[in-house]
């Protein structure tokens, strides 16, 4: 089985020195790593808001490779911390980027996450057909 990687130049410093890639293409799907709202020089967002749009445009970038668009998304899996304070503008934001038919979604409260001050990391896979 040949895997493809997915690897935008923006991020292929951080993943990298990290041993991983942002995405990997098998079959008909490309699995992506999660992504939180960080920025190419590791500082975060402060506001919530700001993370998500992150996300979705790191997401959207990773798709890009592929020759995807946030259309192809068939799973989407978010850890909150604070997940309710939280929960209704990321429904907000994720509907900014997605149109219907929708991911299936699962949203999970965490206690914390590896980057300091994020408040979501974002995990989905993508269908190539």
């Amino acid at each position: 089985m040949t895997l493809q990687v997915l690897m935008p130049p923006a991020l292929r410093d951080a993943c990298g020195k990290a041993g991983m890639s942002p995405g990997i293409v098998s079959h008909n799907h490309v699995f992506l790593t999660g992504v939180t709202g960080a920025g190419p020089d590791g500082t975060m967002p402060e506001t919530p808001q700001a993370q998500f749009e992150a996300c979705f445009a790191k997401i959207a970038g990773v798709l890009a490779e592929a020759g995807l668009t946030l259309d192809a998304l068939v799973e989407m899996t978010s850890y909150h911390v604070g997940l309710r304070d939280h929960f209704d503008l990321f429904v907000t934001v994720r509907l900014k980027h997605l149109s219907d038919p929708y991911p299936a979604w699962t949203a999970v409260e965490v206690a914390g996450l590896r980057r300091i001050d994020a408040v979501v990391e974002i995990r989905v896979v993508a269908a190539l057909d």
